[in-house]
């Protein structure tokens, strides 16, 4: 089986993270491709900026999905992942859908710890477009900016950890840590918090596997249909491609 991991923030180091958690996740007999999109921010912090992320995704994914069984859309928020089931033939995946499929699973109320306080805002929209907002007690964010996001995780640890504290105190069952930047962080963590920590790409990876191998087949019917083919223009090659409709672009991809 071969994932793309995809970081849709332009972050290498933050790509290098997720690649190893990926990897720690992942069975024996998954290979995983982590690559970034070449435009774009730093991390994704508001909805405006996820709207970038998604069409950034699209123009990397429309040129090398065929070589894939899956696809992980690697930021919480999950810019694009909704839209992506609807383009693209094979299973697409996002962290915020995959940590809260864990946390429900997990039973309970949940609770958020992540790297910003205005990005609880976006995350707030995509559980209630998730359906998932009733079973949230809360966010908590770090309030400041980094020179590298890929080093949030050990500049910004007792703090991440104190909120988890916080989140336990307030009553969460379970405490999702959101963003690609704190991919691995429940492991360094998990001994000093009392209630399961979900970790959005190790989530996103394991539920990618399950449906891979379930080997569903493509939507040929319904809104989740690919698009109607119609006449585009000043777009990728590629991507015009998949919105034409051509049967190359929508070909399956290396399933094994």
């Amino acid at each position: 089986m071969k994932i793309l991991l995809l970081n849709p923030n332009i972050s290498n180091s933050v790509t290098q993270l997720i690649q190893h958690e990926a990897q720690r996740a992942a069975l024996p007999d998954t290979e995983i491709t982590a690559e970034t999109v070449d435009m774009g921010v730093a991390y994704i912090e508001t909805p405006a900026e996820s709207v970038v992320a998604a069409y950034a995704s699209f123009v990397h994914l429309a040129q090398c999905h065929t070589a894939y069984d899956g696809i992980v859309i690697a930021a919480y928020g999950d810019p694009g992942v909704a839209q992506a089931k609807e383009l693209f033939p094979i299973p697409v995946v996002g962290l915020t859908e995959s940590a809260l499929a864990s946390a429900f699973l997990l039973g309970g109320r949940f609770g958020i710890v992540g790297i910003s306080k205005r990005i609880g805002y976006w995350y707030q929209q995509t559980l209630e477009a998730l359906g998932m907002s009733h079973r949230f007690i809360g966010y908590q964010g770090l309030g400041r900016a980094f020179s590298d996001v890929g080093a949030v995780q050990d500049e910004a640890r007792v703090a991440l950890l104190q909120m988890c504290l916080q989140q336990v105190d307030a009553g969460a069952d379970t405490i999702i840590l959101a963003g690609a930047p704190l991919a691995g962080l429940a492991r360094q963590i998990e001994s000093q918090v009392p209630v399961p920590l979900v970790d959005g790409v190790g989530s996103a990876v394991r539920m990618l596997e399950t449906l891979v191998r379930s080997n569903y087949q493509p939507r040929r019917a319904g809104p989740l249909a690919p698009p109607p083919a119609k006449p585009n223009q000043h777009i990728s090659p590629a991507l015009a491609a998949l919105f034409a409709g051509q049967p190359n672009a929508n070909a399956g991809g290396a399933r094994s």
